[in-house]
């Protein structure tokens, strides 16, 4: 249930996503709006005014955003310094209301991710024809193999790197298990209270494994696209089509990534909530 809700939780934030990209593009055209070359930008405009009011409530978006670990974190000291159930059922509600947040502020992140990437790549198309003398990169042909192939690659590097990302929070757990259970061993004393473990280590861990394990999945971000546009540039039909290829490769890949960050991150909350509705309201049934 909670894959089936996260899948179909793209379905709404996709139509608003449309919706206000549509919309605010248009607007902008109806404005009027032209550079010194007389070329309409009010598109454009119109969508990076859109972009920039959905980014001025960062703030806020941020303040719910922490809500959730917050209220996560309370709910284990709770838990860990053996408090009344009814305290528990409070932090319970907090917990689940923080997971609820939590969803809502990262899609709103993802949306304002979404706006921002349709600026960003206009703006490469942009940096490319000025790199290249004024030629334009001209139309991304989905009928061109190389396009088709590199839109294709940039939907598997985004599957790709959720992978390592998954992958590296499981190493990252199972290493401190191995820890907990080193210390369990040489020291016996600790299960019985009579002695205190090694808090130190087990977060030691964690913060060196983290960033060490990231580096592989941020060396694929960058050099995905870089080598995508290489090699098309060098067996391409002209120079520009390592340009197009890049722009495919940036378009499939923006397409998947809000699609995966939207799925991911309601799926996450769906289970989360799942697992405190069990605890708080039918654990006894269990």
């Amino acid at each position: 249930m909670g894959i089936s809700v996260g899948m179909e939780s793209t379905a709404l934030p996709v139509l608003i996503m449309s919706a206000a990209i549509l919309g605010s593009y248009w607007t902008g055209e109806a404005s009027g709006l032209h550079d010194a070359q007389q070329v309409p930008i009010g598109g454009l405009f119109g969508t990076a005014v859109a972009t920039m009011g959905m980014l001025s409530t960062a703030v806020y978006v941020l303040g719910m955003d922490f809500f959730g670990p917050i209220s996560d974190n309370a709910g284990g000291i709770v838990e860990m310094s053996d408090c009344e159930q009814r305290v528990r059922d409070i932090t319970d509600e907090l917990d689940a209301v923080g997971n609820t947040t939590k969803a809502a502020t990262k899609g709103y992140a993802v949306g304002s991710a979404a706006l921002a990437c349709f600026l960003l790549y206009s703006a490469f198309r942009d940096e490319i024809s000025s790199l290249a003398g004024g030629k334009l990169v001209g139309a991304v042909d989905l009928s061109k193999p190389e396009i088709f192939v590199s839109g294709l690659l940039a939907g598997m590097t985004v599957f790709l790197f959720c992978s390592w990302t998954i992958r590296a929070v499981g190493d990252v757990a199972i290493t401190v298990v191995e820890e907990v259970r080193n210390q369990f061993q040489s020291n016996p004393k600790i299960l019985s209270g009579e002695s205190q473990p090694d808090y130190e280590r087990c977060v030691a861990i964690v913060a060196k494994a983290s960033l060490r394990k990231m580096i592989k999945p941020g060396l694929l971000a960058i050099f995905a696209p870089t080598i995508v546009g290489l090699t098309f540039r060098w067996f391409g039909e002209d120079p520009m089509s390592g340009a197009r290829a890049v722009c495919s490769f940036l378009m499939f890949a923006t397409v998947t990534g809000v699609l995966m960050g939207l799925f991911l991150n309601n799926t996450g909350g769906a289970w989360d909530n799942a697992k405190k509705l069990v605890e708080g309201g039918f654990g006894e049934f269990y």
